[in-house]
């Protein structure tokens, strides 16, 4: 209660963000579906997460040039008109544009509450200051399918709602008295260095990416086209990001007392159990559909964790903060492509085919992870590290790895620059003194 009365306003404004973003995701998917081909459902997603990606340089030069506060605020406007803007233009082409300065302006968002969080924690706290930040990120995730499921009868009001979540979340940050921490240099990446390093983990990555991406993006289409309505369908969204949220602590209590590479496999199998029933039929009952997306995303969501965690075991620490950088570079690369190409899966094959996807990258992971392959050469001394639970890249920029408490806090401030303000002399007062 200490850590959450302390980083409450950054919690809160996190929780409207996410709540925003999920329910503009699963109501654009919806109402795209009933205009045009599931093929612009997935280039909705794939364009909002190479929004996500290509933000992260964006939301660096912002920072640095105008600070925390006005980026922020920059940012929110601009993801608020975006959204709106929605409901005023009817051209799908521009609907893709829109998405990508959603996502844009997200990460900047992102990028300016996690290096806030990070500013302000500490190396004692940090792990509990990110496992906040991580339940303020899900939670706001099944607030916003739970609301969409409360007003089923809602059309283009959605979006004020959605417009008014980012109008809210800028009161916290607008409002401090204090001035924004430093910013953060991007990490460097060697993607070359660490694919022949964890090659394992890299591949898992990608494939998560993919996985999740098409969850995200195709899911609401899937639940509308097996006949389900609005209600049903925010529910069906809520149970399943529920379930992988709540999988994040026994999944960590697992990870550390097993081998990461045989639960990788594990989970992998398990998802291709539970995803077949859907992937062969549609016609269940709905209940039983409940069940099997819940279950299924239990095992999606775990994917991604387990891979950076068995990443890290087999890379030296100074190396950890690129590592985090390029892991997220390709869960986004991943989740950019996951959707693309489900939906022009399903506009041909039928909607079962987005567990189709999940069984066939469940069936690559556990053929391409194998347990008895070792990296003992690479393989730090105090391997395992441990288990951390990580956001699956909806919620999350590659600054997260800054409130990673596996990071020691001196390789973050190798990875950090004081950057004058251009606009001004730099007025930044001392990180004790910064809060809210």
């Amino acid at each position: 209660m200490t850590i959450f009365r302390s980083y409450r306003s950054l919690y809160f404004a996190t929780f409207l963000m996410l709540l925003g973003t999920g329910l503009l995701s699963t109501y654009l998917g919806l109402h795209v579906a009933e205009r045009a081909s599931s093929l612009w459902v997935g280039a909705m997603m794939t364009s909002f997460y190479l929004g996500l990606v290509g933000g992260g340089k964006k939301g660096h030069r912002l920072i640095a040039r105008v600070g925390h506060i006005r980026a922020y605020v920059a940012a929110a406007g601009m993801v608020c008109a975006a959204s709106i803007s929605h409901g005023l233009l009817d051209n799908l082409w521009l609907w893709l544009l829109l998405r990508m300065l959603v996502g844009v302006g997200m990460m900047c968002m992102y990028m300016v509450v996690e290096s806030w969080l990070n500013e302000q924690s500490s190396s004692e706290n940090r792990g509990k200051v990110f496992s906040g930040y991580m339940m303020a990120s899900y939670l706001g995730m099944v607030v916003g399918q739970l609301t969409l499921a409360s007003l089923p009868e809602m059309g283009t009001e959605l979006l004020m709602l959605v417009a008014l979540c980012f109008s809210l979340c800028l009161v916290p940050v607008a409002l401090t008295r204090r001035i924004h921490p430093e910013p953060l240099t991007p990490a460097s990446l060697s993607p070359r260095y660490f694919y022949h390093h964890v090659p394992m983990a890299m591949f898992t990555t990608l494939l998560a990416g993919s996985v999740v991406g098409a969850f995200y993006g195709l899911a609401p289409l899937y639940a509308s086209r097996i006949g389900m309505d609005t209600r049903s369908i925010g529910l069906f969204m809520a149970a399943c990001v529920a379930a992988g949220f709540l999988v994040q602590l026994p999944l960590g209590l697992l990870s550390d007392r097993f081998e990461r590479p045989r639960l990788i496999r594990l989970f992998a199998i398990l998802l291709l159990l539970v995803a077949a029933p859907l992937a062969i039929r549609t016609d269940w009952p709905q209940w039983m559909l409940f069940i099997g997306g819940a279950l299924s995303c239990t095992f999606v969501f775990s994917l991604y964790p387990l891979a950076v965690a068995f990443a890290n075991d087999n890379i030296e620490p100074e190396k950890r903060v690129s590592l985090a950088a390029v892991l997220l570079a390709v869960f986004g690369a991943g989740a950019s492509m996951g959707p693309l190409l489900v939906g022009s899966l399903m506009r041909g094959m039928g909607p079962n085919m987005l567990f189709v996807f999940f069984c066939v990258s469940a069936s690559l992971i556990a053929l391409r992870v194998r347990p008895q392959v070792k990296t003992a050469e690479t393989e730090v001394p105090d391997a395992p590290v441990e288990h951390v639970a990580m956001p699956d890249g909806l919620s999350s920029s590659p600054l997260v790895v800054a409130l990673d408490p596996r990071i020691d806090e001196e390789q973050v401030q190798e990875h950090m620059v004081d950057i004058p303000l251009e606009d001004g002399p730099d007025i930044r007062t001392d990180t004790e003194e910064q809060h809210f």
